[in-house]
């Protein structure tokens, strides 16, 4: 089944010039019968790449609050930060609630349920964004500041790792999640490679791409032994490098990215929403017997108190047939793949209703091939 043309880009219809083109299809529908559950695998190839533009529109904005927030870590104490965050979130309430809210309010009411307070967590989504920014400012300046940060799950990562095979952990997008989730596997001995994209960072244009994202950047890495950055023009060389690394019984950090790939999936969440998932960590773990984690990091009192989960090992149930989970050659099983997407989904779902207010990105209450736009939602650069 063919789908429209999706380019990344909202603004599409006004700066043709700068979107980025795709073709996508669906190229797989399959059940996994234990579940009684279907997974959909989307195909997404590269028809234009967008021009960057010189300047876009929030970074003039991105440049003052960082500025702003770089003078609150440093001058400031900490006891003042949130309240701080609190207030400066509030002075564009009404535009954020004109322009998001009801596409917010529709996916997170079909994933948790209409007797949410949408419209409260919408607000906290902004104060907890604030926060992120001022989380990446307080690290910049290198203050003395040292939150609790609580790493839950470790003993099951360090036992997948005597294995020797390596493991592939699959990062939500929470607010915290960037800095503190690597650095509470940093504190804790675990050294980790983040694949991740060219544009990481608050801004894809060449202003941000130059000023913007590398401060960021750069604070991630000191948490990092290595950062491997995906190009579609040199993805089977990045996939060799992830499979010696994981060959080398290394740890491999992937966030939700799915833009980045050219396949993705999509799965029912909650009550009746849709989320769609990166393939590409089920495909390492499926091919190569990698162990695969899903990892939340929550932000329980803020600039005071982390939290970081690391799952239980995702482990699919054997299959009925005894047969091998890779076909010859390490060519894609897709059902396994789908096993370990919904296995995600269930962790997903669990780390959605503990603190839904600090998830970045919401997929929607349609399904894609169902959406009047057909656009999935510009999740960043991991």
């Amino acid at each position: 089944m063919r789908l429209p043309w999706l380019g990344k880009s909202r603004k599409a219809d006004r700066t043709p010039s700068s979107a980025v083109i795709y073709h996508t299809e669906i190229i797989a529908d399959l059940l996994v019968p234990e579940r009684a559950e279907h997974v959909r695998f989307f195909s997404r190839k590269l028809v234009r790449a967008g021009k960057l533009r010189t300047f876009n529109n929030k970074d003039f904005r991105e440049l003052l609050l960082a500025a702003f927030y770089l003078g609150v870590a440093a001058l400031l104490p900490v006891r003042w930060w949130a309240a701080i965050c609190s207030r400066v979130s509030g002075l564009r309430l009404k535009r954020h609630v004109r322009k998001d809210f009801v596409r917010y309010a529709a996916a997170t009411r079909a994933v948790l349920g209409g007797g949410i307070d949408a419209q409260k967590q919408f607000r906290a989504l902004l104060y907890a964004s604030h926060r992120r920014r001022l989380l990446f400012a307080a690290h910049l300046v290198g203050r003395r500041w040292s939150p609790d940060i609580q790493l839950e799950g470790l003993q099951g990562l360090q036992a997948a790792l005597k294995r020797g095979r390596g493991a592939i952990i699959w990062c939500d997008q929470f607010t915290a999640q960037t800095i503190i989730g690597k650095r509470a596997l940093y504190e804790a001995g675990i050294e980790a490679h983040q694949l991740s994209v060219s544009a990481h960072g608050i801004s894809d244009s060449t202003f941000g791409l130059r000023f913007l994202n590398p401060p960021i950047v750069r604070v991630e890495n000191r948490f990092l032994k290595s950062r491997i950055v995906f190009d579609r023009s040199d993805a089977y060389q990045v996939t060799g490098r992830i499979q010696k690394i994981l060959g080398n019984n290394g740890v491999v950090l992937m966030t939700n990215t799915i833009h980045a790939g050219s396949t993705f999936t999509e799965v029912g969440i909650g009550e009746s929403g849709w989320t769609h998932l990166a393939s590409a960590p089920t495909n390492f773990a499926a091919r190569g017997k990698a162990a695969l984690f899903s990892m939340s990091t929550f932000e329980t009192d803020p600039f005071r108190q982390y939290r970081a989960i690391l799952s239980p090992e995702l482990v699919p149930a054997p299959a009925a047939t005894g047969e091998p989970t890779t076909r010859a050659g390490g060519a894609k099983n897709m059902t396994l793949q789908a096993e370990y997407i919904l296995l995600k989904r269930d962790r997903l779902l669990e780390a959605l209703q503990l603190y839904p207010e600090q998830m970045m990105v919401w997929s929607g209450a349609d399904r894609f091939t169902e959406r009047p736009e057909s656009a999935l939602p510009d999740d960043g650069g991991s």
